[in-house]
């Protein structure tokens, strides 16, 4: 045989996707191996004794570790450019595991306003049940962040871009200004995906997923993830929560995960390119007053998304003019695009945030956010980019 490179770290970006972490039993399987074991077994009492008191590096119950979740958090980490991995059942499992590992009675966060539903949750009505102090900020005012973090701060919490009026925050102004107060800085990246941007190079700490949108991207099955170089926070506070309180991504998950991850750089570059003419589309239509995509000029914060991201992504959102009832008819009139709450998937999904996704906030957050009745989230998927445009003119011309 000949030689292979063998440091996956000298590999490029598809190499990693494809075949990073993979590792083969004596049977040399060529997909990766999918290990439905809920424990392991040991030569003796001695080998079991040394497993649990880590003097043995091993595999012990797979609420712990699991070969295909090993090979599942090793290729996300070599894409993310992260020395730990550790995944979980969800991406929302993946949001509190890293807040609550890391805070306690008496810490304080603070938050960028704009956050998906159920992280505004988490942070407005979770945290603070256990004497953690939550302060919210317009994430794109920079003001704002300096005076928060202008006294002692815990955990710093954000999404850029945002879900779902697509905000872009300054990663690496927000990050120096959270270690100044001595926060972790935590940065929910499922939008823009760790093809596009990579928030521990722009200063944050850790990086979180939910692997359920585009690193499956095809609606199968959940899944989350949490990276990050910060050994002392893996060490001594995320593992010990992790493993006594169990959101463990379950092996079959894992794997179908991995398969997601070696088309994962062609889905999202090719969807992303399909959300810009579709963006630019949806621009010039006179049914619409407002039209939000990272990638257009007239995004507030283009310049910035520009140079944190290499594309702008594959969600646009657009306001629809006559509110609530002439978005419900374009989403009614849509034939192909489906009507979903999920994003990231190879199809095209549609959903109206203010009654599914942001149903809970109040009518002044809503107001504060952007979510108007008129508002729609689409995420574009791979079909053909002019029948997707065929299909929302048509809705478009009924609303």
């Amino acid at each position: 045989m000949g030689s292979k490179k063998t440091n996956p770290d000298q590999w490029r970006l598809a190499t990693r996707l494809v075949r990073g972490g993979t590792e083969r039993t004596p049977f040399g399987e060529t997909s990766e191996g999918l290990f439905l074991t809920s424990g392991y077994v040991y030569d003796s009492p001695e080998e079991a004794e040394a497993a649990f008191t880590g003097d043995v590096k091993r595999y012990m119950y797979s609420r712990y570790s699991n070969p295909t979740v090993t090979m599942f958090e090793k290729r996300l980490a070599l894409l993310e450019g992260a020395e730990t991995c550790v995944s979980t059942s969800s991406g929302m499992a993946a949001v509190f595991a890293a807040l609550a590992s890391h805070l306690q009675t008496g810490d304080r966060v603070v938050a960028s306003r704009a956050l998906f539903g159920s992280c505004l949750h988490i942070i407005k009505n979770q945290l603070p049940k256990f004497g953690i102090e939550c302060e919210l900020v317009d994430g794109t005012d920079l003001q704002q962040w300096k005076q928060a973090l202008s006294k002692k701060t815990n955990c710093v919490f954000l999404e850029s871009p945002s879900n779902p009026c697509l905000e872009v925050i300054d990663i690496q102004a927000v990050s120096d200004l959270a270690h100044e107060a001595g926060a972790l800085v935590i940065v929910d990246n499922v939008f823009a995906t760790a093809v596009l941007q990579h928030p521990l190079k722009l200063g944050a700490d850790i990086v979180m997923y939910s692997a359920t949108k585009h690193i499956d991207g095809q609606g199968r099955t959940m899944g989350g993830a949490i990276l990050t170089n910060n050994a002392d926070f893996v060490e001594n506070s995320l593992v010990p929560f992790f493993r006594n309180t169990g959101p463990t991504l379950s092996p079959f998950n894992a794997w179908v995960l991995l398969k997601g991850l070696e088309t994962l750089d062609l889905r999202v570059e090719r969807q992303s390119e399909n959300a810009l003419k579709v963006a630019e589309y949806l621009s010039g239509h006179s049914a619409i007053t407002k039209v939000l995509y990272p990638g257009l000029e007239s995004h507030p914060q283009y310049e910035l998304a520009m140079r944190q991201m290499s594309l702008g992504g594959t969600v646009v959102a657009f306001e629809v003019n006559g509110g609530k009832a002439a978005a419900f008819r374009v989403l009614n009139g849509l034939e192909m695009v489906d009507i979903s709450n999920n994003l990231g998937d190879t199809k095209s999904l549609i959903t109206h945030p203010a009654t599914t996704t942001h149903q809970k906030l109040s009518a002044e957050e809503k107001q504060i956010l952007g979510i108007t009745d008129g508002l729609v989230r689409l995420s574009v998927g791979l079909e053909d980019v002019e029948d997707l445009k065929d299909d929302l003119d048509r809705a478009l011309n009924k609303a």
